[in-house]
This record gives structure tokens, sequence and C-alpha cells, in this order.
């Protein structure tokens, strides 16, 4: 079985998930996860190559954290990695696209990654808020031709419902 179905089984696990295991798990996993984007945005234009298991032994996690790690970042490089088939001797490359790496951080709600004082200089100020709002506007749906309707909200700001203001 490849290392990331492994994985997969293992940390979203039903019964796991809802024990103390499973959130200590989550919590280390997340601390280790921290660990390693702080050394990789210290220097986010170097390429980082090797197996799966030289980069679990250069940033000293277990391999299956590490398998975690590469399964979050695959969407954030500019050349995917084959994780589907990952096995240990596997090679890798980490080579990241910044402005996605920090949309997709955003997108998970991992403020403990996308506040990490190295996007500092990675990112202007300005950049990292225009990603932001971006980001969460995506998932806002914007429905220009409904009508209201008589029992919704006015839409003049008074609180009050439109059939009880503006609808007279």
């Amino acid at each position: 079985m490849a290392l990331l179905q492994e994985w997969r089984d293992y940390a979203y696990n039903e019964e796991l998930q809802n024990s103390k295991e499973g959130q200590q798990l989550w919590q280390n996993y997340f601390e280790l996860e921290k660990g390693i984007y702080e050394q990789l945005l210290t220097n986010p234009t170097q390429v980082v190559e090797g197996t799966v298991q030289e980069l679990a032994d250069k940033y000293d996690v277990p391999l299956s954290m590490m398998v975690g790690f590469l399964d979050g970042i695959n969407d954030s490089l500019k050349e995917a990695n084959p994780i589907e088939e990952m096995e240990a001797d596997t090679k890798v490359k980490i080579d990241i696209d910044s402005e996605k790496l920090y949309y997709n951080m955003v997108e998970c709600k991992a403020d403990w990654l996308y506040n990490l004082p190295q996007w500092e200089d990675i990112l202007s100020e300005d950049r990292r808020k225009e990603l932001y709002k971006q980001q969460k506007s995506s998932g806002t749906i914007h429905n220009e031709n409904r009508k209201v309707g008589r029992n919704d909200p006015c839409p003049c700001g008074s609180g009050k419902k439109y059939k009880q203001c503006c609808g007279r």
C-alpha cells in the first residue's frame, strides 16, 4: 500500500479523530508542519529535493508525518509530486509557488501558518491582504438577480422585514 493511503487511513480514522490520541496526533502534526514551513519559508526560492525518507530525516519528522506534509503542500508547488504512489524511496521536489501557498493556507484556515513572520520577507503586506481577500471572496456567492422576499430582511438596512418596511 502506498504511504499516502496508509497516512490517510490512520490520520483520518473516525475513531482516532474522536479520541485524545487523535487530538494529540494533530497537535503534534501541526507543530511539526509549522517547523518545516519556518525552514522552507526562510529561503522560499530554494528547491528542496530528495526521497521522502531523506526529507523526513532532514526535517527530523516521522516518515508518516512527512507524507502528510507532502500531501498538504502538493497543490502549492510549481510542479506536483506523485503523492498517490509515493514510497519511502520516491524522489520528490519541493518548489514552492509562494502566492499559491499563501492562498491555500488561508483557504485551510491555517492561521498559524499564514501568519508566520517569514511571509513578511516573501510577500508584501498589501499582496498578502489582497490574496486573503481574494480567497475569502472566492467562496461567497452573489446573486444579483434574486428578488427580495416578503419575509427577507429589508435591503435598506433597517433590520425590519421587507414587508414591514420598503415593501409596503
